[in-house]
């Protein structure tokens, strides 16, 4: 199993958009992924199912913010596969093509209550090391990913908020590797060295706590894809090639695919219930950058 968080401090920039087709076009393929939906807005969530039936069969007792409760009450462990769903459409799809399969842990609007309950549980805001609920509240999701119920999965993807508050903790400390989505723009490029130095204090942090006592942490960022892409004959626009070569200058890897805008058909793939890799008679080029990207983050991920 090789579990990758999805995160930029900046919304907007197509995060759930790069979970959704990367976790479909695996599955796709043959793979057997899960998606974990840590975001509050839930719209990994709503990519794959309707509201009405996520608030009728769901919302009370089967998503991501009921789990981070047992896991409050009980100490820091607690089962997280009866919260896993299997979203019907984009499975019927995947059977038809392989023996992949598409598994989603569902988010709830209401989540930003488990970040409140998790700061007063170790003793306020600061996520205090000496609390003896250090450890166990980090490790809660590494520790329920470790159980034999998700040994199939190949590839687990987190897509976590736009801070770094204790959900999306939870969420680093269980990845191996970390995927920033930027839009090619100021503000999506602004917090990108920000966001390399909390994952980089959390790692320290957690280590020096962890020393002798649970496995230490080292997620390793994959790199930066770029989304939103604007183009004209010659490649993307050239107001936006100094945002697109802003990585190299802070020494964190990009992915060569870049993915183009196109609000149209990513607009109709949450509205379908298909992430746009899998939708029918579809626009070819984003198809086939979608395609790519996951080959190379495929390529990235393997030893």
């Amino acid at each position: 199993m090789t579990v990758v968080s999805v995160i930029n401090y900046k919304g907007g920039v197509g995060k759930t958009t790069v979970t959704a087709n990367i976790g479909a076009e695996l599955a796709y393929r043959g793979h057997k992924v899960l998606l974990i939906d840590l975001d509050p807005q839930a719209s990994l969530t709503f990519s794959f199912l309707d509201p009405s039936q996520w608030e009728r069969e769901l919302a009370d007792d089967r998503t991501i913010l009921q789990w981070f409760g047992t896991v409050l009450n009980d100490g820091g462990t607690a089962p997280l596969d009866r919260y896993v769903i299997a979203p019907t459409m984009v499975n019927d799809i995947i059977s038809e093509h392989s023996a992949g399969r598409l598994d989603l842990v569902p988010s709830h609007l209401m989540l930003t209550d488990a970040d409140l309950d998790f700061a007063a549980d170790l003793g306020g805001s600061r996520f205090q090391h000496g609390s003896p609920r250090f450890l166990p509240l980090h490790r809660a999701l590494a520790s329920a990913l470790a159980a034999p119920a998700f040994e199939a999965y190949q590839v687990v993807l987190i897509d976590c908020p736009p801070n770094f508050t204790m959900v999306t903790r939870t969420g680093i400390v269980a990845s191996d590797h970390i995927l920033i989505p930027a839009r090619p723009d100021y503000l999506s490029t602004l917090g990108i060295d920000y966001l390399r130095k909390k994952v980089s204090e959390l790692v320290t942090d957690f280590n020096r706590v962890a020393a002798g006592k649970v496995e230490q942490i080292s997620p390793e960022i994959l790199g930066i894809v770029f989304t939103m892409v604007q183009y004209s004959s010659q490649g993307p626009l050239l107001a936006l090639r100094d945002f697109i070569n802003h990585p190299a200058t802070i020494e964190i890897p990009r992915f060569a695919t870049m993915i183009r805008d196109n609000k149209t058909l990513f607009a109709a793939a949450g509205e379908q219930g298909l992430p746009a890799v899998l939708l029918p008679n579809a626009n070819i080029n984003v198809q086939y950058e979608l395609q790519q990207l996951t080959s190379e983050f495929l390529a990235k991920i393997r030893p």
